[in-house]
């Protein structure tokens, strides 16, 4: 918490904080709005850095248990800050055009990766060398063109626990697929935008560049936190096995040196009471005689 100041300060030289034109501005913004200048409103970053805070404090959870988290940017502006952000994590991302059905027709769009990925290895492993030259560039455009909408998801195996949107507007189809489906969804909202629409709502600048890098950065930086947190789990759990193993293995041995030890010193005292029962026997056999004598 103590580094709010100094957060907040970056959020205002980052140009977080300006908005739209108030003519464009969405009424429900107005908890989020701290004023009004020449015009444009001006965004409340305190309110900023909680929303900021809660979600990236969410999303290092989603990271730490393994899940996805799908981020979107297509507008020019967010387009390589999203796609270096989300590969710095291993995260899938969309920065190129939303499929129409991405996410509500993912079996379709896997087959189309799936498709993709063929042809790659097809004209990497020299399958395709008996084609004639034209059908191999065919066939290295249609790889381009789709490596170019889908490679950012070609790792994602099944449909993504979150989705992280930059300017929830211009990606108003990925996130009525996301609501459709019942998938967490964050968002930088602009004031032009109803913050509603997104569970865990940014209020900030998704038009400025440095906005976008700044909010991007912090967010993917708690998801790397997550990301570390559960490997170091991993490896944690990893060497308590191991020392389990070894205790069950140490007690294994001693057990069997245990028995192996009773079992030598047994043999000596199983011939013992069998020679002593017989030395018994005989004086009572004796005292029965001279019993029969008397009488």
């Amino acid at each position: 918490m103590e580094n709010n100041p100094s957060l907040q300060q970056q959020l205002l030289e980052a140009g977080v904080h300006f908005g739209h034109l108030r003519k464009k501005w969405n009424p429900k913004m107005l908890p989020y709005i701290f004023a009004e200048k020449k015009g444009i409103h001006i965004i409340d970053l305190n309110k900023t850095v909680e929303s900021l805070q809660e979600t990236a404090a969410v999303m290092k959870q989603i990271a730490r248990g393994g899940k996805k988290i799908l981020f979107v940017g297509t507008k020019k502006q967010a387009k390589d800050i999203v796609n270096e952000c989300a590969r710095r994590v291993n995260m899938p991302f969309v920065t190129e055009r939303w499929l129409g059905g991405m996410l509500t027709n993912f079996n379709t769009v896997r087959k189309s990766v799936k498709k993709m990925q063929s042809i790659e290895k097809m004209l990497g492993d020299g399958t395709f060398d008996s084609i004639t030259k034209k059908e191999r560039l065919t066939l290295s455009r249609d790889k381009e063109k789709m490596e170019k909408v889908l490679g950012g998801i070609a790792q994602l195996g099944r449909i993504p626990a979150a989705l992280f949107i930059v300017d929830i507007g211009h990606e108003h189809i990925a996130l009525a697929e996301a609501k459709r489906l019942g998938i967490t969804t964050f968002g930088v909202v602009d004031t032009n935008c109803d913050p509603n629409k997104v569970d865990f709502p940014v209020p900030a600048n998704d038009d400025a560049t440095k906005s976008i890098a700044i909010i991007t950065n912090y967010l993917t930086a708690a998801i790397a936190e997550g990301l570390a947190e559960r490997q170091a789990a991993k490896e944690e759990e990893a060497e308590e096995t191991v020392t389990a193993d070894e205790n069950e293995k140490k007690a294994a041995k001693l057990l069997a040196e245990a028995e192996s030890e009773g079992g030598r010193g047994a043999r000596p005292r199983t011939g013992g009471p069998g020679a002593g029962g017989q030395r018994r026997r005989t004086p009572s056999g004796g005292g029965g005689q001279r019993g029969g004598g008397r009488r």
